[in-house]
């Protein structure tokens, strides 16, 4: 450490001598009561994300399968979720066994959505998976595994060998075809949720706002709505064609010897990115919606979901450039289910009103709303 190092660290101990400090006379605070107390924190809260996991699942599932019709990719689903030690997140393991019940050999179901193939098929939390059609089922990269398994066989009868209580015992399940979407659940105290090209991501903040699943149904309907309505590839296509023009009026303005170092580029790409964003984001609001009564979700009060928003954040109630504010969204929801509410009467198909979606033919074997 050089000369100068050393005088500034002596000058910081020097002031430091005369700092004020509190003058409480505080317990003290044994490691051992502090350690156990992380450890009970820690344990809680893997047990609060599995939990709150399970709600998103189901409600996943169902939106899945009741609008695969919209899916460009469709993949068979068994309606559990699974796991080993192993194949857990590396800061869960040491917590597993006393928190989910998992081993290291075999995965264990965690959870198992209602009226699945899987509840169907009497598998239940706590069971161990040993065998997916006489092929071992491995401990690591479950889900992986057992999507790659089902996608050959369609919807094909599957067996899978479960140990409960020491006992082995054949089950069969019949999958479901649905939306090939991963649905994720990031901790995360906000109140959003986004997609991209590969999976939608719920925050956990999300989870709390929502409090019955039909607003959360509605929330993932959203994000599944962007994906089946195109709407990232033409944001990307705008934010392109707003590149473009402002790399013209750059190269424009560098001809006539004025710099802008690219800012016409950036800003043009911006602003192409956030054309038409509100309308975007209408338009998944109005067609999650559906997509959420056609999963069975009653959505009369989902619309007190954008007050409980605009109550966690209230920048959005006057102004916001890529979203509508949520008085609008309130307003829209409720307009939203009153045309729904009104084609259930009338014994309507729930269909979007949207040219750019019209849906295809239900699939061969597939069950009415």
């Amino acid at each position: 450490m050089g000369v100068c190092r050393w005088s500034a660290v002596l000058a910081a101990v020097g002031l430091c001598a005369g700092c004020a400090g509190p003058t409480a006379r505080l317990p003290e605070l044994p490691d051992d009561e502090v350690a156990a107390e992380r450890r009970f924190q820690e344990t809680a809260q893997i047990r609060d994300y599995y939990r709150a996991l399970a709600r998103l699942d189901a409600v996943a599932f169902r939106l899945r399968i009741a609008n695969r019709r919209y899916c460009r990719n469709v993949a068979p689903q068994l309606g559990l979720r699974a796991a080993s030690a192993q194949s857990l997140p590396r800061r869960f393991r040491e917590f597993s066994a006393e928190t989910l019940g998992t081993g290291w050999t075999h995965p264990t179901v965690l959870s198992v959505v209602d009226n699945s193939p899987a509840a169907l098929a009497d598998i239940r939390s706590g069971d161990e998976i040993l065998a997916l059609d006489n092929d071992v089922v491995p401990a690591r990269h479950t889900a992986r595994w057992i999507d790659n398994r089902l996608a050959s066989r369609g919807e094909a009868p599957v067996t899978l060998m479960i140990r409960r209580g020491g006992r082995d015992a054949p089950h069969t399940l019949r999958p479901l075809t649905g939306c090939a979407v991963p649905v994720e659940l990031a901790v995360d105290p906000l109140p959003n949720a986004f997609a991209d090209d590969e999976r939608i991501v719920i925050y956990s903040g999300i989870l709390r706002l929502a409090k019955t699943d039909a607003e959360l149904a509605v929330i993932v309907g959203h994000e599944l709505a962007h994906l089946t309505l195109g709407h990232l590839g033409k944001r990307r296509h705008n934010a392109l064609l707003g590149k473009l023009g402002g790399m013209l009026l750059d190269h424009g303005l560098m001809t006539a010897q004025i710099q802008t170092h690219g800012m016409f580029e950036k800003y043009f790409e911006r602003a192409g990115a956030l054309a038409y964003s509100i309308e975007f984001e209408r338009e998944a609001d109005y067609v999650g919606a559906y997509y959420a009564a056609r999963a069975g979700y009653d959505i009369s009060a989902v619309p007190r979901v954008w007050r409980a928003l605009a109550l966690e954040s209230p920048g959005e109630l006057r102004v916001n450039d890529s979203h509508p504010t949520t008085p609008a969204r309130f307003v829209h929801m409720q307009k939203t289910i009153a045309e729904i509410k009104d084609k259930q009467r009338r014994g309507l198909p729930l269909e979007p009103d949207l040219e750019s979606i019209a849906a295809p033919p239900e699939p061969p074997g597939a069950s009415p709303n």
